[in-house]
């Protein structure tokens, strides 16, 4: 059986260990960083060698969002930055966005709506579901009890290294929460390639390409990507 490479970075010092058989790349990097004082996250997946970080100076978190949160909520969909990769929407007006993600804030939609904190910052969220409680979309999905997942960060928030971490964040509780499921599943746009390099970096392998319609009646050309939660996670 092949093995798999980890490396764990840490102020400097680099471990490099391979994962036993039957093994995660999780649990491979946590035994080969057990003599640090941390967790390792992930740098990046994508590649042959699996790059882990002990990160000393983040922290990152996820909460169940709140009403409260709202107002945070609407200036990010409001964004340009999301607002081209979620047009299919409609206009993020204050009426629709409370009416869209009240339902699930309040726990009464098959969706569940988190948001994201560096160091106890709001800087973006994060909604998931499981594929089969959408009929529709469970056709273009590869496995019904599969957990869908979206996500969004804050436009000064990108390009800094936390996109990978806030979705190892939410998988990482996502496996606590829904212990059963085989796999993640996220679908962006075909043209969004900080998205796609994001869930790369996380773990996620693409796939097919399809056509999903969208609430305005346009169509959207996205990239199936699916992560393998027992090779990722254990």
């Amino acid at each position: 059986m092949t093995r798999t490479r980890v490396v764990v970075h840490d102020r400097g010092r680099d471990l490099v260990g391979v994962t036993f058989p039957d093994e995660s790349w999780w649990a491979a990097a946590r035994r080969t960083a057990a003599s640090m004082h941390g967790d390792p996250v992930p740098v990046d997946l994508s590649g042959e060698v699996k790059q882990f970080l002990i990160d000393h100076d983040s922290v990152v978190t996820l909460r169940a969002m709140t009403r409260g949160d709202l107002p945070d909520l609407l200036r990010w969909r409001r964004s340009e930055h999301i607002r081209r990769w979620w047009a299919g929407e409609g206009e993020p007006t204050e009426e629709a966005v409370t009416e869209r993600y009240g339902p699930r804030i309040d726990g009464v939609s098959p969706t569940r709506m988190w948001v994201a904190e560096v160091n106890g910052r709001s800087v973006g969220f994060v909604q998931d579901y499981r594929i089969g409680d959408y009929p529709d979309y469970a056709v273009l999905g590869p496995d019904p009890d599969a957990i869908g997942v979206d996500y969004a960060l804050a436009e000064e928030w990108c390009g800094r290294g936390f996109g990978a971490r806030v979705l190892w964040t939410w998988m990482t509780r996502t496996h606590h929460r829904r212990p059963g499921a085989a796999s993640y599943f996220a679908a962006p746009d075909h043209r969004n390639a900080a998205s796609r390099r994001m869930l790369a970096k996380a773990g996620f392998d693409e796939g097919l390409w399809f056509d999903e319609p969208q609430e305005d009646g346009s169509v959207q050309t996205v990239v199936g990507c699916t992560l393998d939660v027992g090779r990722v996670l254990g």
